[in-house]
C-alpha cells in the first residue's frame, strides 16, 4: 500500500509537470516550423539530452538490462555498437546537417533526403512518409506497452486502462506544445533516466560485493553460453553474431526524431562553436552512462535474483525486480513512477516525426493555421493507432524497437551520409537507396533470424549505402569549411 501510494503521488506530480510544459510550449508553437523544429532555437543542453534520450526509451532501460540478464556477456557488445553510433552522429553528422538545414531552409529529414531527388521528388516524399509512419507506429506502440504493463502491475489495474491513460497524457502535452514540449520533456526524462541508470546499477554492484564478486557469482549462476563473449557461437556463425550485434549502431544516423535536434540547435553567437561542442559532450555522455549502467545491471541481476527469481518469465521486468530487492517500498515507488513516466514521454518525439510526415512533408502549401491543425490531427491519429497495436498485438519490446530502428536507419541513414559528404546523387539512386534499405530490412525480419540478426541489421544498410554511393554526381553544392572542421 505504501509503495502504491508513492507511485501514484509521483506519477500525478510528474504528469502535471508534463502538461504544464505543454501549456508553456503551446505559446511558442505558432507555425508548423515551430511545431516540428522549435524555430531552430534549441539550447545545447536540451538538444544534447533530448536527442540522445529520444533515441533510447523502454528498450534502453528494460530491454537492454533484460537482454543482458538472459544472454550474458555477449550483450556487452551493445555498448561499443551503440556508443559508436552516437559518436558518429554528434561528431560527424550533427555539424554538417545543422549547416545544411540553415543553407537550404529545411524543416524535416525528408526535406533533406529529397533535395537531390529531382523528378522523383514526389515519389520519394511519399515513400519516406510511409516508412516513417509505418515504423514509428510500432515503435510508439512498444513504448505504450512497456509503460502500460508496469502501470498495471504497480496499481493492480487492467492493462487496457493503463495503456489508454498513458497514451492520453502523452497526447495532451504533445498536441499542446509540439516540438518544444517534446524536447523539454525529453530532457526531463533524460535526466531521470541517467540518474536511475547510474544509481541503480551502482547499488546492485555494491550489493553483489564489487566486480570480483560479480564475476564469481556469474560463474556460479550462468550457463557456458552466457559466459561466452560470442554467445557460445563459433566460426562463421560467431562472425555473423558479432556483426549483427555491432550493427545496431548503424541505425543512429537515419533516425528522424534524433537528427532533427541537430537541425534545431540554436546558432552560436559570433560564429563560435560553443553551443555545438556543449551539445556534443552532453549527447555522448548520456548514452555512455545509461547503456553502460543497464548492461551492468543485467549482469548483477543474474547474481542478485539467482535464488529468488531463478526462472524469471519476463526478463524485461528485471529492472523492477532488482529495485524491489535493493530499495524500500517508498523509494521503489518513486523510482518506478519516475522511470515509467520517462519511458512514456519518449513516444512524443516519434509522434511528432510521424505527424510531420503525414502533414508537413506531403503538403507544404497549406496556410499556417490549417497546417498546424492538420499536424495535431495526425499526432492524434498515430497515437490512437499505436495504442491499439499495444493493446491487441503486443510483442517483445527489445525486438520490436530494434526492427523499427533498423528499418528507418537502413532507409534514411546511407542516403543522408552520402548527401552530407558533399555529393549530389542521381534522382533514381536516391529513390532506390531508400526503398532497398527499408524493403530488405522488412524481408529479413520476416525470415528466420540468424544469430545476431546480421542480415536484418547490416546487409540492408550496406546495400543502400552502395546504391547511394554509386549514384553520386559531381556536386555543385559544397558544405562550408565551418561545418567540416
Amino acid at each position: 500500500m505504501e509503495q502504491s501510494t508513492a507511485v501514484f503521488m509521483t506519477l500525478v506530480a510528474y504528469n502535471l509537470v508534463l502538461i504544464a510544459i505543454g501549456l508553456w510550449a503551446s505559446k511558442r508553437s505558432q507555425s508548423t516550423e515551430d511545431f516540428f523544429l522549435g524555430g531552430q532555437n534549441l539550447g545545447p543542453v536540451v538538444a544534447g539530452i533530448s536527442s540522445s534520450a529520444s533515441a533510447a526509451s523502454a528498450w534502453s532501460l528494460l530491454g537492454a538490462s533484460g537482454a543482458t540478464y538472459v544472454w550474458g556477456l555477449s550483450m556487452l557488445w551493445l555498448f561499443p555498437a551503440i556508443l559508436a553510433g552516437y559518436l558518429f552522429n554528434w561528431l560527424w553528422l550533427a555539424p554538417r546537417l545543422r549547416q545544411f538545414s540553415r543553407e537550404h531552409q529545411v524543416v524535416t529529414l525528408t526535406d533533406v533526403l529529397i533535395h537531390s531527388a529531382g523528378p522523383y521528388r514526389n515519389p520519394l516524399t511519399m515513400l519516406c512518409s510511409f516508412i516513417v509512419v509505418f515504423s514509428f507506429t510500432f515503435y510508439v506502440a512498444s513504448q505504450f506497452q512497456a509503460a502500460g504493463g508496469t502501470f498495471a502491475s504497480a496499481f493492480g489495474i487492467e492493462m487496457r486502462t493503463a495503456v489508454v491513460l498513458g497514451a492520453a497524457i502523452i497526447l495532451v502535452y504533445t498536441l499542446l506544445g509540439g516540438f518544444w514540449a517534446a524536447c523539454v520533456t525529453d530532457a526531463v526524462q533524460g535526466v531521470l533516466m541517467m540518474l536511475v541508470a547510474v544509481l541503480l546499477p551502482a547499488a546492485a554492484l555494491l550489493q553483489v560485493g564489487g566486480f570480483s564478486e560479480l564475476w564469481r557469482g556469474l560463474q556460479l549462476h550462468s550457463t557456458p553460453q552466457q559466459l561466452s563473449w560470442l554467445g557460445g557461437h563459433s566460426g562463421i556463425v560467431a562472425v555473423g553474431f558479432l556483426l549483427g550485434t555491432l550493427g545496431v549502431g548503424l541505425g543512429n544516423p537515419g533516425q528522424p526524431h534524433v537528427v532533427n535536434r541537430f537541425m534545431a540547435l540554436r546558432d552560436d553567437p559570433h560564429g563560435s562553436r560553443r553551443h555545438l561542442r556543449l551539445a556534443q559532450w552532453v549527447g555522448i555522455l548520456w548514452p555512455a552512462s545509461v547503456f553502460g549502467g543497464m548492461l551492468l545491471l543485467g549482469l548483477c541481476a543474474r547474481v542478485l535474483l539467482a535464488d529468488t527469481h531463478s526462472t524469471t518469465q519476463d526478463p524485461e521486468q528485471v529492472f523492477f525486480l532488482v529495485s524491489g530487492e535493493l530499495f524500500n517500498p517508498v523509494l521503489v515507488g518513486i523510482v518506478t513512477a519516475a522511470v515509467l513516466s520517462a519511458i512514456m514521454s519518449t513516444a512524443d518525439s516519434q509522434l511528432l516525426v510521424s505527424a510531420s510526415s503525414l502533414s508537413y512533408d506531403l503538403n507544404k502549401k497549406l496556410s499556417p493555421d490549417k497546417a498546424l491543425r492538420r499536424s495535431r490531427m495526425a499526432v492524434a491519429m498515430i497515437c490512437l493507432a499505436s495504442a491499439l497495436i499495444a493493446l491487441y498485438a503486443p510483442a517483445a519490446i527489445f525486438s520490436r524497437v530494434l526492427f523499427a530502428w533498423s528499418a528507418i536507419g537502413a532507409a534514411f541513414g546511407p542516403l543522408l551520409i552520402v548527401l552530407l559528404s558533399g555529393c549530389r546523387i542521381a534522382p533514381l539512386y536516391c529513390l532506390l537507396s531508400v526503398a532497398c534499405g527499408f524493403v530488405l530490412t522488412v524481408i529479413f525480419n520476416w525470415l528466420p533470424s540468424p544469430p545476431g540478426d546480421y542480415l536484418e541489421r547490416v546487409l540492408p544498410f550496406a546495400v543502400a549505402l552502395l546504391l547511394a554511393w554509386m549514384g553520386r554526381e559531381p556536386s555543385t553544392v559544397r558544405l562550408t569549411q565551418a561545418a567540416k572542421t
